[in-house]
């Protein structure tokens, strides 16, 4: 008998490595993109959806993995039908320092045509956010809410791009 499909496992049997059991929490398709986004403010499963482009019942269920994780926490806004958003935990807001990493290193090595998409700013001063996770204009140690993101020369011109091709 043979399998049409694989099916992919998440988790790393015989791995005696923090790497491997972290990448058995975060490590899914979608996973730090959609902590990415709850970071970022969208909180909301149809904001979540819309942004991220991820199938619906894809996007329940790393939802629902992330808060069994203790990454998520959700809370209702709407009852009838009942609504949630999402919250980073203190667990969550620890993936700061990776995704600030990711991002330095998607920039460098997969760079855009236009230069990054996104910054990352110090809230206090305004100073860039270096890869470390220090900002480079005071040499403050930042964490997840001393920072925020801000469109950069890559998202400012992929939406001028946009605009024009649909104004054809």
């Amino acid at each position: 008998m043979c399998n049409d499909h694989v099916v992919l496992r998440n988790d790393y049997p015989g791995q005696i490595c923090s790497i491997a059991r972290s990448l058995e929490v975060v490590g899914e398709r979608w996973s730090l993109l959609i902590v990415r986004d709850v970071m970022n403010g969208r909180r909301r499963f149809d904001e979540l959806q819309k942004g991220l482009g991820v199938a619906r019942n894809v996007l329940s269920a790393r939802l629902g993995r992330l808060v069994e994780e203790d990454i998520l926490e959700r809370r209702a806004y709407q009852r009838r039908p009942d609504r949630y958003e999402y919250f980073l935990t203190e667990k969550g807001l620890d993936l700061w320092p990776a995704l600030v990493a990711l991002l330095a290193w998607g920039d460098r090595y997969s760079p855009g045509p236009n230069g990054p998409p996104m910054l990352i700013v110090h809230k206090e001063c305004g100073g860039a956010v270096s890869d470390r996770g220090t900002c480079e204009a005071c040499g403050k140690v930042l964490h997840a809410r001393d920072a925020r993101p801000v469109p950069g020369p890559g998202l400012a011109k992929a939406a001028v791009n946009a605009q024009a091709l649909a104004a054809r």
